[in-house]
């Protein structure tokens, strides 16, 4: 990990430093957390790192270890259908209101952001793909004109990053969906609300049978999903 420097937004900075090394399978499920070290790591005082921790614990992201401590949650494979299938809804108003509302700034900002995202796939970085296909819902979110879309998705995004570092990890080649996301662009630059919308959806219910079928497939027959 870096160095971090400190600045107002200090905790959700480590909050997201840690998040990333469990995505990125260098805290892997069952990995314990040791506050000293990751102070170390960061640069940072206990403070923000007990306070980064207490979110993740309440997000399910970590749970208590035996004795003392926390360690890193298995994924619940229920949870996470349950989180795609409230995200294809949200995600659906935010396409459409988006298409609706700003046509014109997503075709001046969107393309970029296809192609970081077709680049990050090329590079074959887990960080990177997920950077990237956070940058492109979350312009989303912004052209929506809904305050309430992106504060109502931070939790979810939590765990979407851990379903998808953790499926990124396993893949030779990475599933490419920036032809969904192109698909879906082009919906919204073309200020087609309801296909903005559909398309969307789909994008987000095909993302959850693939992952979660994935990662199914990598358990244990006794560890439950």
């Amino acid at each position: 990990m870096k160095t971090l420097q400190t600045a107002p937004s200090l905790v959700e900075q480590v909050y997201q430093a840690i998040l990333s090394e469990i995505a990125g399978g260098r805290l892997p499920p069952g990995a314990r957390i040791i506050q000293e070290q990751l102070a170390q790591e960061l640069g940072v005082s206990r403070q923000p790192i007990q306070q980064a921790l207490a979110l993740l614990r309440k997000q399910g992201v970590l749970h208590d270890a035996p004795g003392r401590g926390l360690q890193v949650a298995p994924l619940d494979l229920e949870h996470v259908r349950q989180m795609y299938d409230v995200r294809a809804v949200i995600e659906g108003l935010a396409f459409r209101k988006a298409a609706e509302l700003n046509s014109a700034r997503a075709q001046a900002q969107g393309p970029a952001l296809i192609a970081a995202g077709r680049k990050a796939v090329a590079k074959g970085s887990v960080k990177a793909m997920i950077a990237a296909d956070m940058d492109f819902h979350n312009l989303i979110y912004t052209l929506s004109d809904n305050p309430l879309v992106a504060p109502s998705m931070e939790a979810h995004w939590t765990n979407t990053q851990r379903v998808m570092g953790e499926v990124l990890m396993r893949d030779d080649k990475p599933r490419d969906i920036w032809d969904q996301h192109e698909a879906m662009l082009k919906a919204v630059i073309q200020a087609d609300g309801p296909q903005a919308e559909k398309l969307a959806r789909r994008h987000i219910l095909e993302a959850a049978d693939f992952m979660i079928q994935q990662l199914r497939a990598e358990r244990p027959a006794d560890q439950p999903s």
